[in-house]
This record gives structure tokens, C-alpha cells and sequence, in this order.
């Protein structure tokens, strides 16, 4: 019963997990020359997609686990490999996203406007899923912080003057 919920969990988690990432493949193939201001902000969304999908369906793989032994094989070694730079590349492309995201802000979304047009959903979708990695990475860094003082505060009470050296 509790590896059949484990499993459950697990798959549930990997959909999450893999929803955004399908929903920016969405949302940049519609609105792909939707957006003269910056026409890069659909080719973000669409690559960094991509690359999210295919990292979470790598990670399914079983040659990303690692034996019990702790040995790696060949193939295991590559796979890490390709995960890191996956990784690499999808942080690297964050950055640039940031770059094509922000510069813009605010558009236009009347297309009447030529040039400084960027189609409502494309742009307002981009931006909040990037100002969300931001929001997620503050909440993480705030738990961690309330974590260690957590740690340090209730961590020594259990500790006599003998113990300490």
C-alpha cells in the first residue's frame, strides 16, 4: 500500500512538474510572431520548454538513478553529463529570458502599435512564470534561513556543558 502511494505521489509530482514547461511550449507556439517588441520572449518560451521536457522525461530514465553499489556506469556517466549541461544551458537561457522579459516592460497590447506591440497573454504569461522561479527561489531561501536558525536555536538545547568541546 505505501509504495503504491509513493508511486502515486511520484507521478503526480513529475506532471506538476512538467506542466509549466508544456504550457510555455503552448503559449509560445500560438503567439509565436505575437509580440514585435521583443520576438525573442515566444523563442524563450519555446525552447526553454523543450529543454524542460526533455529533462524531466530524462530524469524518468533509469539510467539517471544510481545503482546500489554507488558504481556508475559508462552510459550512467553520460547521462549525468548531459543533465548538467541541460542545466547549464536552461540557467544560462533564464538569464537571457530575464533580459528579453524586462527590458520591455510594460507594452503595448494594442496591436495597432506597431513595433511596441506584444500580445497580452504572451508577454503577462512569460512574465509572471519568470517572476515566479523568483518568488519560489525567495520562498526556498526564506525556509532554509527559518531552517538553520531553527537548527542552531533547538538544536543546542539538547546538548549538556559536557557534551560541548
Amino acid at each position: 500500500m505505501f509504495v503504491c502511494l509513493f508511486v502515486f505521489c511520484a507521478v503526480i509530482s513529475k506532471l506538476l512538474a512538467i506542466a509549466l514547461p508544456i504550457t510555455q511550449l503552448i503559449i509560445g507556439g500560438l503567439y509565436l510572431h505575437d509580440c514585435p517588441a521583443q520576438p525573442y520572449i515566444s523563442i524563450y518560451l519555446l525552447v526553454s520548454g523543450g529543454f524542460a521536457v526533455v529533462l524531466g522525461v530524462l530524469s524518468c530514465l533509469p539510467c539517471t538513478q544510481e545503482q546500489e553499489d554507488g558504481t556508475q556506469t559508462p552510459f550512467s556517466s553520460l547521462c549525468t553529463a548531459w543533465n548538467s549541461l541541460v542545466t547549464l544551458f536552461l540557467f544560462c537561457w533564464f538569464i537571457a529570458g530575464n533580459v528579453w522579459i524586462y527590458s520591455i516592460y510594460q507594452p503595448s497590447y494594442d496591436p495597432g502599435s506597431g513595433k511596441l506591440y506584444c500580445a497580452k497573454v504572451l508577454y503577462l504569461f512569460a512574465f509572471w512564470s519568470t517572476t515566479l522561479v523568483y518568488i519560489l527561489l525567495g520562498l526556498l531561501m526564506l525556509g532554509g534561513c527559518c531552517a538553520l536558525f531553527c537548527m542552531c536555536v533547538f538544536g543546542r538545547s539538547g546538548l549538556s556543558d559536557s557534551d560541548r568541546v
